[in-house]
């Protein structure tokens, strides 16, 4: 009976397989869009992902907390197998400590600055971008609030030379060719009073990631 009800879920298209089939992503709120987008061209309709909060780019540590609640939800929900999509993320070696513990697997890198632009390139780069302060497609749209209002520089502009004096150039890293987040990014080279630079990477190391699932 067990082996006949195994064989049925089996046959079920992946939506439709119980937890245990599929891959329960535990994402950063930050990369929710991309995520799905890739998930979407690629077919990986197994791919069950659940999104903490993105502020948390702001406050690191606050990260492998999140994590370990969100394992544990996860594995009571039935999911057997979880992946983190985060890179470390300032947490300073945490969250691998907790992927060695929990036997889970990560994206490569140590942000996604670096795994967008694909690891190796942003090694390469190294070099050049060392006074350069980067933006995403998601931190284009949310620069107020994920920047200039955690920062509090709205409240205390002067403070942009303490944050900024020492970075040279504005480095936009576009997942998606989208005129407007170009101009939000211009605009937010402007007021931190740096360069502007924009590079279309595209999803990087996030899709073979994605695909190994």
């Amino acid at each position: 009976m067990v082996d006949d009800r195994k064989n049925a879920e089996n046959d079920l298209p992946p939506q439709e397989r119980p937890n245990r089939e599929k891959v329960h992503v535990i994402a950063c709120g930050a990369l929710a869009r991309e995520i799905l987008a890739v998930c979407a061209q690629h077919g990986l309709s197994h791919v069950d992902i659940r999104c903490l909060p993105a502020i948390w780019h702001a406050y690191p540590q606050k990260i492998v907390p999140g994590l370990q609640d969100a394992v544990a939800e996860a594995r009571a929900a039935g999911f057997e197998k979880i992946f983190f999509a985060y890179a470390d993320c300032g947490t300073g070696g945490d969250i691998d400590r907790l992927c060695e513990r929990e036997g889970i697997a990560r994206i490569e890198g140590p942000h996604c600055y670096s795994f967008f632009s694909g690891n190796a390139h942003f090694d390469a780069k190294a070099e050049d971008d060392l006074l350069s302060f980067f933006l995403t497609d998601f931190l284009a749209r949310q620069f107020q609030a994920f920047v200039v209002e955690p920062l509090g520089l709205d409240r205390h502009p002067e403070l942009k030379d303490m944050y900024f004096g020492n970075y040279r150039k504005l480095v936009y890293l576009s997942q998606e060719e989208d005129e407007a987040l170009q101009e939000k990014a211009r605009a937010a080279a402007d007021f931190l009073g740096l360069e502007y630079e924009y590079r279309v990477t595209g999803y990087g190391d996030l899709v073979p990631a994605l695909r190994s699932l």
